[in-house]
This record gives C-alpha cells, sequence and structure tokens, in this order.
C-alpha cells in the first residue's frame, strides 16, 4: 500500500509504504532515488503480524523511483506503484510520482 499526505503548504510530501507479511521475510528496506539507493537509511518496521511498514517525506514535483530490499539480498517492487520503469539491471524499478 502506498498513502501520499501532501504538507498544507505544498512543501512536502509525507509516503506511507506496507507490505503484506506473504512478502515473508524478516528485514525489509526502501531503497530509492529519495536515498541514494541506501540499503540501510529507510528500513521498515516489521509488525507482529509480519507486515512491515514505513513513513518518511520526500520533496513534491518528482518521481523517484524505489524497490524494496527483503533479508538484505530479494529485491521487490511495490505492485500499487504509481508506474514501473525499466533499469539497468534487466528489471523494472516502482515509480512514485509525488
Amino acid at each position: 500500500m502506498i498513502k501520499k499526505e501532501y504538507s498544507k503548504t505544498g512543501r512536502s510530501c509525507k509516503i506511507t509504504l506496507e507490505l503484506p507479511a506473504d512478502v515473508q521475510a524478516e528485514t525489509a528496506s526502501v531503497c530509492g532515488e529519495f536515498n541514494g539507493w541506501s540499503q540501510d537509511s529507510h528500513p521498515m518496521k516489521r509488525r507482529k503480524d509480519g507486515t512491515f511498514s514505513i513513513t518518511f517525506s520526500v520533496k513534491p514535483g518528482s518521481q523517484y523511483r524505489f524497490r524494496y530490499l527483503l533479508d538484505g539480498q530479494r529485491w521487490e517492487n511495490d505492485w500499487q506503484a504509481d508506474i514501473y520503469l525499466p533499469n539497468d539491471h534487466g528489471t523494472e524499478d516502482s515509480v512514485l510520482s509525488v
């Protein structure tokens, strides 16, 4: 799930991303253009029911490529992303339009 909440001034947008428990992972991180594809800067919180979530802010007026890194080795897209674009690795990136 992707939830977008714009500030009253329009200068930022709070993004909430959630992954279902059926991803069957112990850890999850969000890696993307908004964090230099860092595998460590946006770890997702694992809930008791096995789902993952994270909330962070980005600057509106842009598109941001991103993917989830599960258990430090498996890449997954968000299937509710706004669009998908091919990447240099022969797969696609999820894209957030803010």
